[in-house]
C-alpha cells in the first residue's frame, strides 16, 4: 500500500525478515523499547490500542488528566464519537483517502482495515505464531512494557 517503502513480498518471507532483522527499518524491538525508556526522561504518555477498544472514556480521560485539562461530560461523549473506528474511518482527514495512489495505494488495503485487536490469527500460522511469541520475549526482556495481544 505504502508507495515510499520498498514492496514487502510475500507474508511469509514478510515475517521471516521481521524477526530475523533484515528489513531497511531495524528492529523492531530496539525501536519499541528506545521509545518506552523516553518516558525516564520526558513526559510522555503511552496508551494501547487494545485498553482504547476496551474503554475509551477511560483512556481519554488519562489523556485529559496528562494534559492538566478537565472535561464535561459532553466534551468527552463528542470525543468518543469522532474517535471512534467508524467515524474515523469514514472521514477523509483521518482514512487518508486524498493522498494520491502513487504515495498511497489503498486499491491494495485500506489504510484504515478492520479496527478490533487479534486479527493476527487470521494471518499468522502455528508456527509462524510461535516464532514471533519467541522474538517478542526475546526483544522485551529488562523492560517492563507489556503488550496486550486480544484474540
Amino acid at each position: 500500500m505504502n508507495q515510499l517503502h520498498p514492496e514487502p513480498g510475500p507474508w511469509e518471507e514478510y515475517v521471516e525478515e521481521f524477526i530475523q532483522v533484515n528489513l531497511g527499518s531495524g528492529q523492531w524491538g530496539a525501536h519499541v523499547k528506545e521509545f518506552w525508556s523516553l518516558k525516564q526522561e520526558r513526559n510522555i504518555l503511552y496508551i494501547l490500542y487494545e485498553d482504547m477498544l476496551e474503554n475509551p472514556k477511560r483512556e481519554i480521560r488519562k489523556v485529559m488528566k496528562f494534559l492538566g485539562k478537565d472535561l464535561s461530560d459532553d466534551d468527552l461523549e463528542r470525543i468518543c464519537l469522532h474517535t471512534s473506528f467508524k467515524a474515523m474511518k469514514e472521514n477523509p482527514t483521518t482514512n487518508y483517502t486524498t493522498i494520491p495512489s502513487s504515495i498511497l495505494d489503498q486499491s491494495a488495503s485500506p489504510f484504515m482495515r478492520k479496527g478490533i485487536c487479534g486479527d493476527w490469527k487470521n494471518h499468522f500460522t502455528a508456527s509462524q505464531s510461535e516464532k514471533f511469541d519467541e522474538y517478542y520475549q526475546k526483544q522485551m526482556s529488562g523492560t517492563d512494557l507489556s503488550f496486550r495481544f486480544l484474540v
